[in-house]
């Protein structure tokens, strides 16, 4: 039996457990532009850029030692989405310069793909990787601030 309709409204939350949530605050903050929208407690902080919802979770100190998503994770990477390829190279010249000092590194540099999009790869403090891409068929749809 197949669905006609998802029965959901797409993928729009991430949540990541980080090593040092200031740090990690820091650099989606800065990076990425994300404005935090609740702070329930010092440990979890709750971002959106408007049609998400991205929230990042301190991994507590008497967990850091045996947490196995420090040795190894099954998540490939998470990403964002552009307008153009033009924003991708754009965006790649902006942050280049800025990562090393937030705390992460470029992975892979600005790439076209076979399918037709083009992208690049870039790592969080934490090591998670995160693909800032043009996707045609996604990055056309139209995108508008604070509607979901």
């Amino acid at each position: 039996m197949t669905m006609s309709a998802p029965l959901h409204r797409g993928l729009r939350h991430v949540a990541l457990r980080v090593t040092n949530l200031a740090r990690s605050r820091t650099f989606y903050e800065q990076l990425l532009g994300m404005k935090v929208v609740w702070e329930p407690d010092p440990d979890n902080v709750y971002f959106s850029s408007g049609s998400d919802n991205f929230a990042l979770h301190q991994i507590p100190a008497s967990d850091l030692a045996s947490d196995q998503s420090l040795t190894g994770q099954l998540l490939d990477h998470i990403g964002v989405i552009l307008e153009s390829p033009e924003a991708v190279d754009r965006m790649y010249r902006e942050i280049e310069p800025r990562l090393p000092k937030l705390g992460g590194r470029v992975v892979k540099p600005p790439k076209q793909h076979r399918d037709g999009s083009y992208s690049f790869y870039f790592s969080d403090p934490d090591g998670t990787v995160i693909q800032a891409l043009y996707e045609p068929t996604i990055s056309k749809q139209e995108w508008v601030k604070g509607k979901t």
